[in-house]
């Protein structure tokens, strides 16, 4: 019989509730899949052709009979963000770094690149073509021309945020250029750098998007545009859905890499909060 000390320290068994499994379940699904069901019962009531608006049921029979081509065509979409996504990065942080140290660079590159962002990238992609032909390099130029310019803005702005007190004391207890940089400016600077680079992510897409929309021969939105001519607008949900979940694995993961390398910014709940 086991004595009231060991029942007192006996630790708590979790009562798995119906309320309690539910809870787990993030709200944006529920929120989806009350807009699902909502889509498919006014599709039947409504007799909406297929060519029209699909039902959520029809798109998922197609998604499971077009799934190898949607995955081959997946794969070329997703070199084409990372790869452009990556080139963004190599050239915006350093290009920042510029603009923060240099006043003449501040002044002779950063209107330009504001400038560039107000040319659509749809009217550039043509002449990328021309230039580097329908292979994949247009492809990823474009999305590193969409995705580098937030990077670059917020970059500036963290690194600018850093005081000149904290500078000049750092300096004052002989602290090089580079230290100061590295222990005092870029740690300051991370929380915006990482917001922009959860906006490219998201830019990223919308420019691999771009490029394969204006010419080629393989990825989701060669899919998209072969489905569109013969009016297969389900086969094009079913591309459009698999963009959607590249976009979010991109930024699920640089969201997961912000929460490693700051880790004090994680986000907690105050008293009184869900």
């Amino acid at each position: 019989m086991a004595s009231i000390t060991d029942t007192e320290t006996a630790a708590p068994r979790t009562i798995w509730s119906p309320t309690r499994i539910l809870s787990l379940v993030s709200p944006a699904v529920w929120t989806l899949l009350v807009i699902v069901i909502f889509w498919e019962i006014a599709v039947r009531v409504m007799n909406v052709p297929v060519y029209i608006l699909p039902s959520p049921t029809r798109i998922a029979q197609v998604f499971a009979s077009y799934w190898p081509r949607l995955l081959i065509n997946s794969g070329y979409t997703m070199i084409e963000v990372l790869s452009g996504f990556l080139l963004s990065i190599v050239i915006g942080v350093p290009l920042a770094v510029l603009v923060t140290y240099s006043r003449f660079a501040e002044r002779a590159v950063y209107p330009l690149i504001v400038a560039t962002q107000s040319i659509p990238k749809v009217a550039v992609a043509p002449l990328l073509l021309a230039w580097f032909g329908y292979g994949m390099t247009p492809k990823v130029v474009i999305v590193m021309l969409l995705s580098f310019f937030p990077i670059v803005i917020n970059s500036v702005v963290g690194m600018k945020s850093a005081s000149a007190e904290m500078i000049y004391l750092a300096q004052s207890m002989g602290a090089s250029p580079w230290q100061a940089f590295w222990k005092f400016r870029l740690p300051q600077a991370l929380p915006n750098i990482f917001a922009g680079l959860k906006l490219a992510t998201v830019l990223s897409v919308i420019g691999a998007m771009v490029g394969e929309f204006i010419g080629a021969d393989r990825g989701l939105g060669y899919i998209i545009l072969v489905a569109g001519s013969s009016f297969d607008i389900a086969r094009q949900f079913a591309a459009i859905i698999m963009i959607s979940a590249i976009g979010m694995i991109f930024f699920a993961v640089i969201e997961r890499i912000e929460r490693v390398a700051l880790p004090w910014r994680a986000p907690r709940n105050l008293p009184g909060e869900a």
